[in-house]
């Protein structure tokens, strides 16, 4: 199965980390552009169905960072090293014959410069660096401060050549006719930018796949309260099965037990007496049965009526819920969802179950949507069309379950799912 991954960064950086796509198997890449590193904020609010995030670099990384969190899957950056810096000045070395005194360049950690020369025992004055690091402390952003230490430095004559780490920036130089060049990343940097967030993609893929196991104890049982388990059952991907009088055993996996709603378990517990619930995660059936039981000891302790309890493989205990809230947001309630909802003339709920289908299913068919809500395969192909008309989803290729009979298309959502 393909790696998708969100590159967030300028047409050049997506244009050379495309290039080099082909050396990493089974990946596919999407492009994020922006002019300025600031937009990578907005950008990532706009991120598609897709596997890791990947930024260009610790600028766009840090003007976005207090969105990582709402997010479900994994944000890595390429950071600047000690190879980019030797690469980028062998190069001006080589090329343009110009001594390392007679530089100027700008990057986020000045003492990787440093690094360098000491590591090749290189001793030269003066060394014309500035770090943005402070900068970034300052609001808002203004890096002109950079164009115009390189600006400075060259009507002074003290340099014949700026290297910057800020595409802005460069354009900036080039403008005011200051000889420039951006600080390159190598090929093997890029390539390995790449294997790293296909990795950690994977890891969490793995860890979503996680064996789950719940417990739910409950008080009087009865027949109405057993419907009730299999419609939260459902909207968890989870099997029930009943123990004994007062007693229930789900299994799921733990991305389906995470991404579970607030609204999922409070409207299990509106709906019975007095229950407990306690999950439990493992590498094994055997191991999250073990933990689910200890989570649920934990629940039925609680003082509360209704409380829910998770305990992990690590034996990290979590809860309790509902009294206490997850650290990750779970629930979408982003304004322009809403807009959507009104543009396709679909409900909130329905639009929301959608988007959580994406999120398991990339690309899919009207027949996958129809098995997912429920509904016949006519009103989810309404639904679709209603979304299709406003450019919502987009048909992404057809596929042949059979030799014989019509190929069927293949759907994705074209709409940020994440906000």
């Amino acid at each position: 199965m393909q790696t998708k991954i969100a590159v967030i960064g300028s047409a050049e950086f997506f244009e050379r980390i495309q290039a080099v796509s082909n050396q990493v198997s089974n990946i596919e890449l999407e492009g994020y552009i922006y002019q300025q590193p600031q937009e990578a904020e907005h950008l990532i609010k706009q991120i598609k169905p897709c596997d890791v995030v990947f930024l260009s670099g610790t600028l766009p990384y840090l003007f976005s960072k207090k969105h990582h969190d709402q997010l479900p899957i994994p944000v890595l950056y390429l950071a600047q090293d000690e190879m980019t810096i030797a690469s980028t000045l062998l190069a001006a070395l080589y090329h343009k014959n110009i001594a390392l005194n007679r530089i100027s360049m700008d990057l986020f950690d000045a003492s990787i410069v440093s690094n360098v020369l000491d590591a090749v025992d290189i001793k030269t004055s003066p060394l014309h660096v500035r770090d943005y690091e402070n900068i970034l402390q300052q609001e808002p952003y203004n890096f002109d401060q950079l164009v115009s230490f390189h600006h400075l430095l060259w009507m002074q004559g003290e340099i014949d050549l700026a290297i910057t780490s800020v595409h802005a920036v460069y354009d900036q130089l080039i403008l005011q006719g200051v000889p420039a060049i951006r600080m390159a990343d190598p090929k093997t940097a890029l390539i390995r930018g790449l294997q790293d967030a296909k990795a950690k993609a994977e890891y969490v893929k793995s860890q979503a796949s996680q064996v789950a196991v719940g417990y739910i104890s409950v008080d009087l049982p009865n027949e109405l309260q057993r419907k009730y388990l299999d419609a939260f059952a459902h909207e968890i991907y989870a099997t029930v099965q009943q123990i004994n009088d007062s007693q229930y055993i789900l299994y799921s996996t733990r991305g389906d037990i995470e991404s579970m709603k607030p609204d999922d378990l409070n409207g299990l517990f509106s709906k019975t007496l007095k229950s407990a619930v306690g999950f439990g995660y493992g590498a094994t059936m055997k191991e999250a049965e073990k933990n689910a039981m200890i989570a649920l000891g934990f629940a039925e302790k609680n003082e509360s009526e209704h409380c829910c309890y998770i305990l992990t493989e690590k034996k990290e205990l979590q809860g309790p819920f509902p009294q206490m809230n997850k650290g990750q947001k779970l629930v979408n309630d982003h304004p322009d969802l809403y807009l959507i909802a009104q543009n396709a003339k679909l409900s909130p709920a329905n639009l929301s179950k959608i988007i959580e289908f994406s999120k398991v299913s990339h690309h899919f068919t009207s027949a996958d949507l129809a098995d997912f809500l429920q509904v016949t395969r006519r009103t989810a192909e309404r639904m679709i069309k209603k979304l299709s008309d406003h450019g919502y989803i987009q048909i992404a290729g057809e596929e042949m379950t059979y030799q014989q009979g019509r190929p069927r298309s293949l759907y994705k959502l074209n709409i940020p799912i994440y906000f």
